[in-house]
């Protein structure tokens, strides 16, 4: 293993090993006498969740030119560098290229987003060194307690801005309870950080909402056979189907599903198809399937830093990006630098501490909608919830590409809705 990989600042500083204790181990002091101030960002960029790295070329671009002119603290004018990693969709990935910021590339911030396979491992590396880090695209429950959060202390120098899981229950439950389904759920649930948190948290407030609950147990990532969980299905008569899954996993059971004879009347599965990417893989199979919105265009919500609604920032990376579609990951990723830059101008300092102290006062208006961690009104206290909302993978007419219109917009209703739920 190598040294980065072994050695903290902490451990550097309380080891008293003053030949190894230089500005090039002992975090930001190097890039801000030089007047930068320097920016991790850590995403899948490959793998199986690299999908939720697509809007990265165009976001850090359109980061770049807002602060063209440098960021002023006081009489100084810092030049921002953004350094990007990828975490291969892989934890201990994730781990590895952030030490590497923090120990090599000395950044004095660090974001990340991308579920809680990049997201926790970041974030956790972030805490052991004492980097402030910001995340989000990763529900809290997964991060705060996948992280064996404690909840009367929190953490001290990672923070989330995303919605819970108790959100995304409520988006599915406003998106079923008006159709005539007999209520019997399907669930898939996976043997991961995500899916262990919302196979904890889904099976039991779906019964209390009235719901019949079927659950045959987790299955591991990239499974190759979903026969028993489809079989579980179709002896107790499921009309709906959830859960969370890689998009891989999905169309993997989505085609035995057929192939098997079970037709729900509604699939809505978080993760598997939030990218207009992954969806078009589907093809026709994908019409009429539903999830949950994080983000899109059609929020009411305009970004601080550049001034743009949804509309105008889905326009700019359409035209920056030959036409495509980047999904949900555009709006989430573009708050993320929102609010770290935000701090950056308001820390009194940029030290860790004085990071921290900008974040812990935040309360920001965000393109995704306001982020605030200085009320303390959220489910912890290192996190800050945000809104989500339901939709369905639909053509505006025969032959034109699939978009994710809004169906359920239950607890948000200032986000417009289009309509209501297909069935299959």
């Amino acid at each position: 293993m190598p040294i980065s990989a072994r050695l903290t600042r902490r451990t550097l500083l309380r080891s008293g090993a003053a030949t190894l204790a230089t500005p090039a181990l002992t975090g930001t002091g190097l890039s801000q006498s030089n007047n930068v101030i320097k920016i991790g960002f850590v995403t899948p960029q490959t793998g199986a969740l690299a999908a939720f790295g697509g809007a990265n070329a165009f976001l850090i671009a359109q980061v770049q030119q807002a602060l063209r002119d440098g960021l002023m603290k006081g009489r100084t004018r810092y030049r921002v560098d953004i350094l990007t990693k990828d975490s291969q969709s892989n934890s201990t990935r994730a781990a590895e290229v952030t030490a590497e910021l923090i120990l090599r590339d000395k950044v004095d911030l660090i974001l990340t987003g991308g579920a809680p396979d990049t997201v926790n491992a970041v974030s956790d590396r972030a805490e052991v060194d004492g980097v402030p880090c910001i995340a989000t695209a990763c529900p809290w429950q997964p991060w705060f307690f996948g992280r064996s959060g404690n909840p009367t202390k929190g953490f001290d120098y990672t923070w989330l801005f995303c919605f819970g899981l108790e959100d995304i229950l409520g988006a599915f439950i406003g998106l079923w309870a008006p159709q005539p389904t007999n209520k019997v759920v399907a669930c898939l649930f996976a043997n991961d950080a995500d899916g262990n948190a919302w196979g904890e948290n889904f099976p039991p407030a779906l019964k209390k909402a009235g719901f019949t609950v079927v659950e045959p147990g987790r299955y591991q990532p990239m499974s190759n056979d979903f026969t028993a969980q489809i079989g579980a299905f179709k002896a107790a008569g499921a009309e709906i189907v959830t859960g969370t899954m890689i998009p891989p996993d999905f169309a993997t059971f989505w085609t035995q599903a057929a192939q098997q004879g079970f037709r729900p009347k509604i699939a809505t599965i978080g993760k598997a198809f939030l990218f207009p990417a992954a969806v078009s893989a589907f093809s026709d199979r994908a019409q009429g399937l539903s999830c949950e919105v994080p983000w899109s265009s059609d929020f009411p919500f305009k970004s601080g830093l550049t001034g743009q609604n949804g509309a105008a920032l889905l326009a700019a990376a359409q035209s920056a990006s030959g036409g495509r579609d980047l999904g949900f990951i555009l709006g989430l990723f573009h708050a993320l630098f929102e609010v770290g830059i935000d701090a950056l101008k308001r820390a009194p300092a940029l030290t860790p501490d004085g990071i921290v102290a900008a974040i812990r006062d935040t309360s920001y208006e965000s393109i995704v909608g306001r982020v605030d961690w200085k009320s303390k009104s959220g489910p912890i206290a290192n996190v800050s919830r945000t809104p989500i909302v339901a939709g369905q993978w639909e053509r505006a007419a025969a032959g034109t590409p699939l978009h994710l219109a809004i169906k359920s917009n239950a607890g948000h209703p200032d986000i417009p809705v289009n309509g209501t739920l297909k069935l299959l």
